[in-house]
């Protein structure tokens, strides 16, 4: 039974992928979000999509993966951002995701999931018969041979969607004028990691996997990509410069601080390295080094909301909210309240128990609610400062947003069914109570399904 229970283990990655973002370990950074929906822009349009349709999610994983789960959602894997040495290598990854997105792989998954379960349970009927018959033995081999003539159907359906991937992705690169450089070196790196670990590169071998062997992907995309007219186009130095930045303030944030020093020495006093070493320093309690080091950043761009940032979060999250108010204050202004920013300020403003800052926090959280609704943390600050402003009604709705987002239903549902009970009647408020508690309501539903195989009667009234 493991052929068969190989492709069960896919289905129940590809569900566990599909689960919200707020399920998952998403790693949240302004900077980060801002560069991965640039580098991706054109790509989205070179792919007939709206740039704005499309988002681009890390996860805070350390293995080489990006997947989509349906939607219009690219998932990005923390591992390939640092197994990544440009941003046009992350951008072959965005191109071939978009290949998914736009061919409806994840829709279409269930052909080859049906095609190979009809194999299976024909086989196992057929083996039944078998050993009803007294053949024990002949109706074992029945079973296993069905199931791996099940799963080499499924992988070679998976096979043939992740070649149709790279096409795509090949062309939308080239329609954006983007150099396939990057891809083609992305997938050296994945074929060294074959070799380096001794994974077979024959046929054989190969059936087993739901990829094209990355030696073949390889040689057919070299054969697209250099004869393209964008595969000279230079990279972009402000992408690449960005990019940087971003890996090392990812692995200052995500590794292990000695790794951090080991990959950016003391001696290193570029950008990148003095933004990797603030996030180990902090991580490290190091307080006065993080914050001598975040000074050092301002000075050399003193406009920089990004460094105005990193010095508001060390002094925030080590006990000094009063302080962290001027440099977030600075950073949300210079990014016209960009959500991320803007939520961390309301917090240092309600971090500092002074009543004569509850109104802007009130101000500076609901924009940022109000520019990025799927952010948890943001709607629990707002619904602190709603209560400490007796705003009780408010406060509970603020709580049922972020509880539904945290999959906590059955508190969001109480919280909503209170919210709406003390909000004026047909207000945007009041209605948006009654979704949320419609919303989860049904989820609590969903899940008495999955769990008993039918739904909760308690629920319906």
């Amino acid at each position: 039974m493991r052929l068969f229970a190989h492709i069960l283990a896919f289905l129940a990655l590809a569900t566990f992928a599909g689960q919200p973002a707020s399920a998952q370990s998403i790693l949240r950074d302004a900077e980060t979000e801002a560069f991965l929906d640039d580098i991706s822009a054109p790509l989205v349009e070179a792919a007939g999509l709206v740039p704005g349709n499309v988002d681009v999610v890390l996860i805070n994983d350390p293995s080489i993966n990006a997947f989509v789960a349906g939607g219009q959602v690219v998932y990005i894997h923390s591992g390939l951002i640092d197994a990544a040495d440009t941003a046009n290598e992350v951008q072959g990854v965005i191109a071939h995701e978009l290949g998914h997105i736009t061919g409806g792989h994840i829709i279409r998954i269930r052909e080859g999931y049906g095609a190979a379960t009809n194999i299976t349970l024909l086989s196992m009927l057929a083996g039944i018969g078998a050993a009803l018959a007294g053949a024990g033995d002949a109706a074992m081999g029945i079973i296993m041979a069905g199931q791996q003539a099940a799963l080499g159907k499924f992988l070679a359906f998976s096979r043939t969607q992740e070649a149709s991937a790279d096409a795509a992705g090949a062309k939308y690169l080239s329609d954006a004028g983007i150099s396939g450089r990057g891809s083609l070196a992305f997938f050296g790196k994945l074929l060294n990691k074959e070799v380096r670990y001794g994974i077979r590169q024959d046929d054989e071998a190969g059936f087993y996997r739901t990829h094209p062997l990355s030696g073949d992907r390889i040689s057919k995309l070299r054969e697209t990509y250099e004869v393209d007219p964008a595969w000279e186009a230079p990279l972009d130095p402000d992408w690449e410069r960005r990019f940087q930045r971003v890996k090392a303030k990812l692995q200052g944030y995500v590794a292990k601080p000695e790794y951090t020093y080991r990959d950016y020495p003391e001696s290193d006093q570029s950008t990148p390295a003095l933004l990797a070493r603030a996030y180990a320093y902090h991580k490290e309690a190091r307080i006065d080094r993080a914050l001598d080091t975040a000074d050092a950043l301002i000075a050399r761009d003193p406009a920089d909301p990004y460094f105005l940032e990193l010095k508001g979060q060390v002094l925030l999250e080590s006990g000094r909210p009063g302080e962290a108010i001027v440099p977030l204050r600075r950073a949300t202004e210079l990014t016209r309240a960009e959500p991320l920013i803007a939520a961390m300020l309301g917090h240092a403003l309600i971090a500092t128990e002074e009543e004569a800052n509850y109104e802007e926090a009130e101000r500076v959280l609901r924009a940022a609610v109000g520019r990025d609704r799927y952010n948890p943390f943001a709607w629990y600050q707002l619904g602190v400062v709603y209560a400490a402003r007796g705003d009780m009604p408010r406060a509970r709705l603020a709580s049922a947003e972020q509880q539904v987002m945290n999959r906590q239903y059955p508190l969001a549902l109480r919280s909503a069914q209170a919210a709406e009970a003390g909000l004026p009647t047909g207000s945007p408020d009041w209605l948006r109570a009654q979704d949320i508690a419609m919303e989860a309501r049904a989820l609590m539903e969903q899940q008495c399904e999955i769990k008993n195989g039918r739904g909760c009667a308690d629920l319906r009234r």
